[in-house]
């Protein structure tokens, strides 16, 4: 949490109109002047003043005060501006893990190094080049991850294959990849047995041409194989 206070402080510190990033965070935090002036113990007038730019530029302490005060108040209503804010400093590894190939493979190949099984769109196998792989956590994507480490998923290029662990029918990742405006050039949805794959996600798999593989390699049998390329 100090880091995205001091960010914050940085922000309206820096800013060329610091009052109106002052007013800004303030709203964010949907916080009012009477509850901020109350808090730091001065007239709302002194706060509007501020944030109208009627009063010189607010020094660094007074920013930290100010930056101080919005979390406070926050906390003091149940913090939920303060947890969005501070998801965003966690790691993306606690999400997935990103790997790029020194070289490109053909989607064939790769679904023989993996030993898995290609259950849709089989005839992109050839054509598809794969230049690296994202291996996710599908339950704390869908359910944790703060959407803005979203695009994080695609490394450095598009052209790869995402690998979800902790899939039951496969239906919510690619929900997720149809309303995503970036696509993977395929899917692996790790243990899961072709039986149990949702009808719908098959279609919206053929509808975005994303191949589907299903594989129950284990995972470290599979990033010792990939990571060799």
């Amino acid at each position: 949490m100090e880091r995205v206070m001091m960010e914050i402080a940085g922000e309206i510190s820096l800013s060329e109109d610091p009052g109106a990033t002052m007013k800004k965070w303030r709203e964010i935090f949907n916080i009012t002047q009477v509850e901020l002036a109350r808090h730091l113990k001065i007239t709302v007038s002194t706060i509007s003043d501020y944030e109208g730019n009627r009063r010189k530029s607010p020094g660094i302490q007074i920013v930290k005060r100010f930056v101080k005060a919005l979390f406070d108040i926050d906390a003091e209503k149940g913090g939920t501006m303060s947890q969005k804010l501070t998801e965003k400093e966690k790691p993306t590894s606690d999400y997935f893990e990103v790997h790029e190939f020194a070289r490109g493979i053909t989607l064939k190949d790769f679904v023989e190094l993996i030993k898995g099984k290609v259950i849709s769109n089989d005839d992109l196998s050839d054509s598809k080049r794969i230049y690296g792989y994202t291996l996710i956590d599908s339950i704390k994507v869908i359910l944790d991850m703060p959407f803005s480490y979203f695009q994080s998923l695609y490394g450095n290029i598009n052209e790869r294959v995402f690998i979800f662990t902790g899939v039951s029918t496969g239906r919510s990742p690619m929900v997720v990849l149809r309303v995503s405006p970036s696509k993977p050039s395929a899917v692996v949805l790790h243990g899961l047995n072709p039986e149990k794959l949702d009808r719908l996600a098959i279609k919206i798999s053929e509808k975005e041409r994303i191949p589907i593989i299903v594989t129950k390699t284990g995972i470290d049998e599979i990033k010792e194989a990939l990571n060799k390329i």
